[in-house]
């Protein structure tokens, strides 16, 4: 496909005409009886493929950039994008100097960063994902943008011109890694060229318009420092991972979904020697390990014809033929957990992985359900032993109320008293109340007590002093 066909294909079809909309029609759509309400909100929207659609009218910097689109696909028969995009403000001005219904009435710069950022970006929300203060960008239709920003999600001031302008951000975004997004398969997973982890899903599942959620991925990586600075553990316990994922302990990363595992899991991945052979296994790549000998592997999901599918249990199962020294699982979500606690225990120790749970407690049920889901018939108890001899650290991660993200618990598996796993904290964090501005006030403090692997740490050449485990008065 040539350049200007790809412009052609961006900048979609002229946009219609609003004295084209039938105002008869509209009228009898909303005398349409409530039961069938989802019908009319669907035609409305143009999500029926029989509807007509009824544009709103279009703002004058819409038609201007409208007018600039024409005017640049006729130069682009004989210009390259590249040439172009330094001319389109002089072409704005000379639109505008032609055509007295813009002046005075026209912000001739934001239909022509609007029409850049369709060119050669991802549209309204490039911006968004160029701002680094962003750390999430979620589109809900058309009409709602909202971002996270510090912890809070909070609507943004960007919107698209309908849906049509969505779905073209996200064939711009799908198309280039070969994925494809209609009504045989409305939802799929992506990630752009800087690593951000993408998900869209389309109408008729959605019924606000098409919806993109986008992660953003981290230039720099956040290091041990950061989280410390941020309050999401204290000194003391970053002294106590640091020991413990050289000491080669089996960590589990727990916790809610945006409640920051996947940072934190790479911040303890820092630690790991640089020595050592690395192997990380990821649904979508977001690890960033500064080592040298890594491997990352990536699952595959299915083609168009649902054939040719690479689980994270399948790069597992390959992992332990590539003779690792560590194994690094983005998340463990099925069957894979069984294979994920046979290698550490036999001999994959410092193996490092996340799950989604609300508690450490919760995270060893989650494990047991994973377990039964390899579709091997075991008995709850030799699960639980599994468990027991395989988890030596469950850090419990958790995002406040207030945005903050904390790690709550630093929780060790102490092993097995009968049919109980026995668990106990190291490091807890105790609420002491709310500021007047809704900020969670509170503490991380060590619980007094010394963990059972303390010696083990000790004959790794690891001291820890005492005084990490005993709060301060």
């Amino acid at each position: 496909m040539s350049l200007l066909d790809k412009i052609q294909a961006r900048a979609g079809q002229e946009a219609p005409d609003p004295a084209a909309a039938e105002p008869a029609e509209q009228d009898q759509q909303a005398k349409a009886p409530k039961k069938d309400l989802l019908t009319t909100f669907r035609r409305i929207r143009g999500h029926d493929p029989l509807s007509k659609s009824h544009p709103a009218p279009l703002s004058k910097h819409q038609e201007l950039k409208n007018k600039l689109h024409k005017q640049i696909l006729n130069d682009l028969k004989d210009e390259d994008v590249e040439t172009i995009l330094p001319k389109i403000d002089a072409m704005a001005v000379q639109i505008i100097q032609e055509d007295e219904t813009f002046r005075g009435k026209v912000d001739r710069k934001k239909a022509v960063d609007e029409l850049i950022h369709d060119l050669t970006g991802y549209g309204p929300i490039n911006p968004l994902l160029l701002d680094e203060e962003i750390s999430e960008v979620m589109v809900n239709g058309p009409n709602q943008v909202y971002v996270e920003r510090g912890g809070r999600i909070e609507l943004s001031y960007v919107q698209f011109r309908d849906d049509e302008h969505v779905m073209n951000i996200i064939e711009k975004i799908v198309s280039p890694i070969g994925r494809r997004v209609d009504e045989s398969s409305p939802m799929v997973d992506a990630r752009l060229p800087d690593g951000s982890r993408v998900n869209v899903i389309i109408p008729p599942l959605s019924l606000k318009g098409p919806t993109i959620t986008i992660r953003k991925f981290a230039k720099d990586p956040f290091t041990i420092d950061n989280l410390v600075d941020f309050g999401t553990l204290t000194r003391d316990m970053a002294i106590f991972l640091e020991a413990c994922v050289k000491a080669r302990l089996n960590i589990f990363v727990s916790g809610g979904t945006g409640s920051g595992k996947t940072t934190t899991l790479n911040v303890l991945s820092a630690f790991i020697p640089s020595d050592e052979r690395i192997v990380t296994i990821e649904d979508a790549a977001e690890l960033q390990l500064w080592q040298d000998h890594v491997v990352s592997l990536e699952s595959r999901p299915p083609n168009i014809e649902g054939k040719g599918a690479i689980t994270i249990r399948d790069l597992v199962r390959n992992s332990l033929r590539m003779r690792p020294e560590r194994i690094v699982i983005g998340e463990v979500r099925g069957g894979e957990a069984l294979d994920m606690l046979q290698a550490m225990n036999t001999g994959h120790d410092g193996s490092l992985a996340t799950g989604h749970s609300n508690s450490p407690r919760d995270m060893i049920s989650r494990l047991e359900t994973m377990v039964l889901m390899a579709g091997i018939e075991l008995p709850v108890k030799a699960i639980r032993e599994q468990i027991a001899g395989a988890v030596d650290l469950i850090i419990q991660q958790t995002r406040l109320k207030d945005g903050t993200r904390k790690i709550t618990n630093i929780t060790e598996v102490q092993g097995m008293e009968g049919d109980v796993i026995v668990l106990q904290d190291i490091f807890s964090f105790r609420q002491t109340g709310v500021d007047e501005r809704g900020r969670i006030n509170g503490n991380l403090v060590p619980t007094g007590v010394r963990p059972r692997f303390y010696e083990r740490l000790e004959t790794s050449g690891i001291h820890i002093p005492a005084s990490v485990f005993i709060e301060e008065e």
